[in-house]
């Protein structure tokens, strides 16, 4: 299979690529500008995609196309107007590009979004977490931009001439990774001692190996696979913050000074100290209930946790 790869040199789409070689598809990569890529990988140069972008010629040829190229979620956005600026890259060009694929005859077309779409946390007591069921909720630019961009190709999907799937992705962990779970890692690396011993929560995440993994299997689609899918991705369990501290450490080969301190007092000190989203990520729950609305839909994450921070460590 011919597969375009929008991505290819970010950290998830490195990942991508070599699953994607792994499994004998002919990987295209849509790059800004030719970039250093795995042998095998041929390169179309398209330029900026938020900009006027020749998909047609792109596309030539394509069977698939594999859409991860995103303004990605930022702490400390300095962005003058973030919407605008999140819809000039995650809304506007995914609408474009699906409908030149659906033009171009591509039957397949599958997007990484984001589990930002539902929302920032999910309770904890009882468990409810978010489902292909549960109503969208974005709550910042970034997750308004991606829920946009699922919205146009739903109706792009209507026509039923290329199936769509979008798949909602948590927090990415893995070599090179950004956000909490590498700051942790390089705590836990230099022995420090952490807060976190009172805190009860569940987040889910996933190793980007099996991101990769679950957009590999979604590239084929079955004659009665439905037009539009939605797929919630996720690794098969969701650690709390302490527990994923006592991975980190473990896999690094180090002692885990985890220490106990009120949450309470740990979400004040983050309004303190103007960190308050950045502890809400380490005490909430953002747990996910891993499925899609394809009834056909058969997946397991073949890394567990485990392995994924071990690897991720190594």
């Amino acid at each position: 299979m011919k597969i375009l790869l929008t991505g290819a040199t970010g950290f998830v789409g490195r990942e991508v690529v070599s699953a994607l070689q792994a499994q004998g598809h002919q990987v295209v990569a849509a790059v800004r500008s030719t970039a250093a890529l795995p042998p095998g990988v041929e390169q179309r140069v398209v330029g900026d995609i938020s900009g006027p972008v020749a998909w047609a010629e792109a596309l030539d040829g394509i069977d698939t196309v594999l859409h991860l190229a995103a303004r990605v979620h930022q702490m400390n956005d300095s962005a003058v107007d973030p919407l605008a600026s999140f819809r000039a890259v995650n809304t506007e060009p995914t609408a474009r590009l699906a409908q030149a694929a659906e033009a171009a005859g591509v039957k397949r077309f599958v997007f990484l979004s984001s589990i930002k779409v539902n929302g920032e946390s999910t309770p904890l007591n009882p468990s409810q977490p978010f489902s292909v069921d549960s109503a969208p909720a974005p709550a910042d630019p970034y997750g308004s931009s991606k829920f946009e961009a699922e919205a146009a190709l739903a109706a792009i999907s209507a026509s039923g001439a290329m199936k769509i799937a979008t798949v909602r992705s948590p927090m990415v962990y893995g070599p090179e990774g950004r956000g909490n779970v590498q700051r942790l890692s390089n705590l836990a690396r230099k022995g420090f001692p952490v807060p976190f011993g009172s805190i009860r929560n569940r987040r889910t995440m996933i190793a980007v190996q099996n991101l990769a993994d679950l957009l590999v299997a979604l590239c084929p689609a079955a004659p009665d696979t439905p037009p539009y899918s939605l797929v919630l991705a996720g690794d098969a369990h969701s650690p709390s913050t302490a527990e994923l501290y006592r991975e980190l450490a473990d896999a690094l080969g180090v002692p885990a000074r985890i220490l106990p301190f009120p949450v309470a007092l740990l979400r004040l000190a983050g309004r303190l100290t103007g960190r308050a989203a950045e502890i809400a990520r380490l005490t909430e729950s953002l747990e996910i209930r891993v499925g899609s609305t394809d009834p056909d839909f058969d997946w397991t994450p073949p890394l567990s946790f485990h392995e994924g921070i071990a690897r991720m460590a190594r």
